[in-house]
C-alpha cells in the first residue's frame, strides 16, 4: 500500500468504536422529497478556449478569415490576397493564391491552430475546403508539418489536392498521421502557376464522438457523457450577454451552414489584461444545434439562455443607454419564441423546418429556457416582465428559468440586491431562479444549511454557477473539492427546493485558459478530470430518487439535527437517498476537519447483514492537484463496509479520514 492510500487506512481502534462518535440516524421507512433527474448538471460557457481549440473539433483557427485581422492564425507567403466577394453572404472573406513569379518561389499559407494542430498517430483528419480554379483548373499540396523537428523534411503527410471548377465546390481528403504531434501546423502550397481560392479552410479529426462531421473532441465529450448529467445549460454565462449588444450571442447566427456562420468576438478576449487573447473569437461551428443534438447525445435535459435585452451590467454601469429599450425588446422576445419553435415545431413549422433540413427531423423536446444571466434590479425584472408573458402565452409547458444576480446574499452597499431579485422571480412567477456563487472555504463550511430555510412556495432553486474559489489559491486543489462535496450535501437534502445544480466554469485550455478553477482540462491532445470533476460524477451516478431523514444527535440535543456541520457535528456533512430504480440505501458524508471521525449510521427498517459498496476521495495534500501528467494523481477509490444487522435495525460504523469523502451504498 503507498503512502497515500495508507494515510486513508486508518484503523477504528476498539476503544474508538465503543465511544460510538457521530452517530447519525438514517430513517428508511419514509420515502421523502423526489431527487429530480436535473438535479447534477453541467454549464457551458465558451470561457478558457472551451469551444474552438476545446471541445469542438475544429483544428484551424480562423478558418474562413473572418477575424477583424483577416490573416490572423495564418502566416501568408508569396502572392497571397485576401478578398471579399465569396460565395457565403456573412463570411464573404477568402484568399486568392497566385503565382509567386519565379520557379524558386512559392505561394501559400500555414495556419498554427489553438496552440498548435494536435495531432495522434495513426488517426485520421478529414482536411476540407471551399475552392475555384479561375482558369479552369488548379492544385494545392496538403501539408501537416513540424517545423521544430530534427528531422530532414518538415511535412510528415502531404497529400494534392485538384481543384477542377471554375465555380466554387467543396473538397475533401483525408489524412493519416504517421506520428504524435501536439505542435503541428497546417500548410498549403500553390502546386504550379494557375491560380486558386480558398474560403473556409477545415480540418476535423474523423474520430469525433459519435463520429459526427461537424463534430465534437471525443475525449472531452464522453468526459461530459461519463458525468450521467441531468441538465446541460449553455451556452453561457456572460457571453450571453456581450460587452455590449452587438457582441452577445446571438443563437439565429449559430445555425445552418457552418461554412455561412459569422463569427463573433469572444467577450472573454479582453476581460483580462493579465490573461489576454486577442484572436479569441467566436465561430459558431459549436452552435444551438450542435448544443441541442450534444445534450440529446449525453442523455441531458437542454436549457438554452437567451438574452434579455441586456448587456453585461458589470462592463455597462449603470449606462442605461447600453441596454434595449423597454418597448424595442419585440425581436429578442420573438428570438425565444422562435428558438422553442426550433427545438420543438413540426418539421414543416418555420423553424423547425431549419432544425429538420441540418438533420434533425425529430423534436429536440426542450422543457426549459432561461431569459438573462446573472442579471439584478428593476431594469431587469422590467425586461423580463414581456418575456415571461410571452412564453406563457404560447408555450405554457416550458419552464422559465429567472436570475436573482451574481451573488448568493444582499451585500452591504445593497449594489445587487439578491433577496430583491428572489422577490421579483416569485412575482412574475418564474419556474426556477438560477443563483451564482463562487466562495471561499470559510463560506462553503458555513453555509450547509443554505436551502434548510427556503420557502417551499414559489419557484426552485437552480444553483447556475458556483465553485469554492479558495481564498488567495484559486486553483483546482484537493481541499477545494472536498468543502464543494460537503456543501453537495444540502443540495440533496433539501431536493424538494432544488432542482438543479450545475458547477462552473466546464472546460479549460491549460494554455489558454482565464479563470480557474475549471471541471475539466486539456491540451491540443490529452485532458484530465479535476477532483471536483469526480465530486459532480460521484454525485450523479449515486444521486438516487427520493430523500431519505439523516439526522444526528449531539450532546444536550433532544432530537436530531441536520448532518452540516453544526455545533457538536465535528465538521462532518451528510445525507441519504433511496434509489427505487435499484433498491439501494446510498449515504454520502464528508469530514472537513483536520481530524479522523468515527461514525455510526443507524439504518431503520434494515434487517440482516450485508455489505456495503463504498467509494472514497482521500487524500493527504489539501493543495494537490491532478494535472496532464499526473491525471489520476487524485481519483474515487472502491472499497466495502460492512452493515451488521439484528431484527430492529442495521449499524454501519467506520472511521472517516481527515478531509475525505465517502459514498455507502446497499441494498436495503
Amino acid at each position: 500500500m503507498n503512502k497515500k492510500l495508507l494515510a486513508c487506512a486508518v484503523l477504528i481502534s476498539a476503544s474508538v468504536a465503543s465511544a460510538a462518535q457521530n452517530v447519525m440516524d438514517v430513517n428508511t421507512k419514509k420515502l421523502g422529497a423526489p431527487i429530480q433527474s436535473t438535479m447534477y448538471g453541467i454549464f457551458f460557457e465558451d470561457i478558457n478556449f472551451a469551444a474552438d481549440g476545446g471541445l469542438y473539433g475544429e483544428l484551424v483557427k480562423n478558418r474562413s478569415f473572418e477575424f477583424p485581422q483577416h490573416l490572423m492564425g495564418w502566416q501568408a507567403f508569396g502572392n497571397v490576397d485576401v478578398e471579399a466577394d465569396g460565395p457565403f453572404n456573412r463570411c464573404p472573406h477568402y484568399v486568392k493564391l497566385s503565382d509567386p513569379g519565379h520557379k524558386d518561389r512559392r505561394t501559400g499559407l500555414v495556419n498554427e491552430g489553438f496552440f498548435g494542430i494536435g495531432i495522434k498517430k495513426g488517426e485520421q483528419y478529414r482536411f476540407s475546403v471551399w475552392a475555384k480554379a479561375p482558369q479552369g483548373n488548379g492544385a494545392i499540396r496538403v501539408q501537416l508539418i513540424d517545423e521544430n523537428s530534427m528531422a530532414e523534411h518538415q511535412e510528415f503527410v502531404e497529400q494534392e489536392l485538384a481543384i477542377t471548377s471554375a465555380d466554387w465546390k467543396k473538397y475533401t481528403i483525408q489524412l493519416t498521421s504517421p506520428k504524435d504531434d501536439k505542435h503541428a501546423k497546417l500548410r498549403i502550397f500553390l502546386k504550379g502557376q494557375k491560380p486558386v481560392a480558398l474560403e473556409h479552410i477545415s480540418l476535423f479529426p474523423v474520430n469525433t464522438f459519435k463520429n459526427r462531421e461537424n463534430g465534437m473532441r471525443r475525449d472531452l465529450a464522453q468526459a461530459l457523457a461519463d458525468l450521467h448529467p441531468g441538465i446541460f445549460r449553455f451556452p453561457g454565462g456572460c457571453i450571453v450577454e456581450g460587452t455590449d449588444l452587438a457582441t452577445r450571442y446571438q443563437w439565429k447566427n449559430s445555425i445552418g451552414p457552418v461554412e455561412n456562420r459569422p463569427i463573433n468576438q469572444n467577450r472573454w478576449e479582453h476581460t483580462f489584461d493579465f490573461r489576454y487573447y486577442p484572436d479569441y473569437y467566436q465561430s459558431y461551428g459549436l452552435g444551438f444545434f450542435e448544443f441541442f443534438q450534444l445534450s440529446e447525445d449525453i442523455g441531458a435535459e437542454p436549457l438554452p439562455i437567451l438574452n434579455v435585452g441586456m448587456a453585461c451590467q458589470y462592463q455597462n454601469w449603470n449606462k442605461e443607454s447600453a441596454h434595449v429599450k423597454q418597448d424595442e425588446l419585440q425581436p429578442y422576445i420573438d428570438d425565444c419564441l422562435d428558438l422553442i419553435e426550433f427545438a420543438n415545431g413540426p418539421a414543416d413549422s418555420k423553424w423547425g423546418k431549419v432544425r429538420a433540413e441540418m438533420g434533425h427531423p425529430a423534436p429536440f423536446n426542450m422543457k426549459y429556457i432561461g431569459v438573462g444571466n446573472e442579471q439584478w434590479g428593476e431594469f431587469y425584472y422590467e425586461r423580463l416582465k414581456p418575456f415571461v408573458a410571452a412564453i406563457r402565452a404560447k408555450y405554457p409547458d416550458i419552464k422559465i428559468v429567472g436570475t436573482s444576480g451574481p451573488v448568493p446574499e444582499d451585500v452591504p452597499d445593497n449594489t445587487y440586491r439578491f433577496e430583491d431579485g428572489w422577490k421579483a422571480m416569485t412575482a412574475l412567477k418564474a419556474d426556477l431562479v438560477d443563483e451564482h456563487y463562487y466562495r471561499d472555504e470559510q463560506w462553503f463550511l458555513t453555509h450547509g444549511l443554505r436551502y434548510d430555510t427556503y420557502s417551499r412556495k414559489g419557484p426552485k432553486v437552480f444553483a447556475g454557477e458556483y465553485a469554492c474559489h479558495g481564498k488567495g489559491k484559486k486553483w483546482n486543489h484537493y481541499e477545494a473539492a472536498i468543502l464543494e462535496a460537503a456543501f453537495m450535501t444540502g443540495f440533496e437534502r433539501n431536493a424538494d427546493i432544488v432542482h438543479m445544480t450545475t458547477p462552473a466554469p466546464l472546460f479549460a485550455h491549460v494554455d489558454g485558459w482565464q479563470w480557474r478553477p475549471d471541471q475539466i482540462w486539456y491540451d491540443q491532445t490529452q485532458m484530465f478530470k479535476t477532483v471536483s470533476y469526480y465530486v459532480q460524477q460521484l454525485y450523479a451516478t449515486n444521486a438516487g430518487t427520493n430523500v431519505l431523514q439523516l439526522t444526528m444527535k449531539s450532546e444536550g440535543d433532544k432530537k436530531g439535527k441536520p448532518v452540516a456541520n453544526q455545533p457538536g457535528q465535528n465538521g462532518l456533512f451528510a445525507s441519504a437517498a433511496f434509489d427505487s430504480k435499484t433498491g439501494d440505501i446510498i449515504v454520502k458524508v464528508a469530514n472537513t476537519s483536520k481530524q479522523p471521525q468515527p461514525i455510526q449510521l443507524n439504518f431503520s427498517d434494515v434487517n440482516g447483514d450485508r455489505t456495503a459498496q463504498t467509494l472514497t476521495l482521500c487524500h493527504d495534500g489539501m493543495d494537490d492537484e491532478n494535472s496532464i501528467s499526473k491525471p489520476e494523481l487524485i481519483t474515487p477509490k472502491k472499497g466495502t463496509a460492512q452493515v451488521k444487522g439484528d431484527k430492529k435495525k442495521a449499524v454501519l460504523t467506520d472511521q472517516l479520514a481527515p478531509m475525505s469523502f465517502c459514498i455507502y451504498r446497499f441494498k436495503k
